[in-house]
């Protein structure tokens, strides 16, 4: 069994500005708006990053639960880790062993979704999903959460996919342990625990940004990391040599292997 992570979706107040600035800066555009998320009161944008999908979802009324996320963080910022298995029934099952809670749950004719309770998880949502039907379980395979023609609005110029995912928690130990519990996959790293995804790796880190525990930050392979930094210090968004700040996360920008190799 393999499981990938295959989109990151952050919450923001407002979503034309957040959605503007990633284009401006990581020179992405928006392939798919999903009317379904209007049931949660949301709207959002789903901009291609690679393979990958990075989502900004904006409450539209009141008392909605990316609504009550953004003021028990203080602001916009990382709401979901989003992963594609090859077999959802042994996850499932694996789910329900461990009495984790499932949220939000549905299937259709081309996707199963699963989408965990935070409370069960920590560190953030955790949601798993299977993509079925023909390709669908290639790397550059089909995703329906973006529409049937999201891979036409790919722009690799500057970004070319997320390589981690950092979760700031209470205690990244206990954290990890569940996640790794629940992925069936064990932890490495020194410092700090990580759980390697086929494509990504998870990083499980102390709170030390004075917000509580959340999606704190991700990693950008990047074609063109000069261009990304200029324009996000043109947006007073660049915060040191390799990172920036923007909807709330931290934005680590690592040259990626073409680039290197030029």
């Amino acid at each position: 069994m393999w499981l990938r992570l295959r989109q990151i979706a952050l919450v923001a107040e407002k979503l034309a500005p957040v959605e503007q600035a990633f284009a401006d800066v990581l020179g992405i555009e928006v392939a798919y708006r999903d009317p379904g998320v209007g049931h949660f009161g949301l709207e959002n944008a789903l901009l291609p990053i690679g393979n990958q999908l990075l989502e900004v979802v904006a409450p539209i009324r009141e008392n909605t639960a990316g609504g009550r996320y953004l003021q028990r963080r203080g602001g916009g910022g990382g709401y979901m880790v989003i992963t594609q298995c090859d077999d959802h029934g042994p996850r499932r099952a694996r789910v329900e062993a461990l009495g984790v809670r499932i949220v939000n749950q549905f299937e259709t004719e081309h996707f199963r979704n699963m989408q965990l309770h935070p409370k069960d998880t920590g560190g953030s949502f955790f949601e798993i999903d299977e993509q079925l039907g023909d390709d669908a379980h290639e790397a550059d395979g089909p995703w329906a959460p973006a529409g049937l023609d999201w891979r036409n609005h790919r722009r690799t110029e500057r970004v070319t996919g997320i390589v981690a995912a950092e979760l700031q928690c209470g205690d990244p130990q206990q954290v990890a342990r569940r996640w790794s519990e629940i992925a069936q996959i064990e932890l490495t790293g020194s410092g700090h625990p990580v759980l390697s995804l086929d494509n990504a790796e998870l990083r499980f880190v102390h709170c030390a940004d004075g917000r509580p525990e959340g999606l704190g930050g991700i990693d950008l392979a990047c074609a063109d990391r000069p261009a990304v930094l200029a324009a996000a210090e043109a947006r007073n968004a660049r915060t040191s040599e390799a990172q920036m700040h923007l909807c709330g996360m931290r934005i680590n920008l690592l040259p990626s292997a073409a680039s290197e190799a030029h």
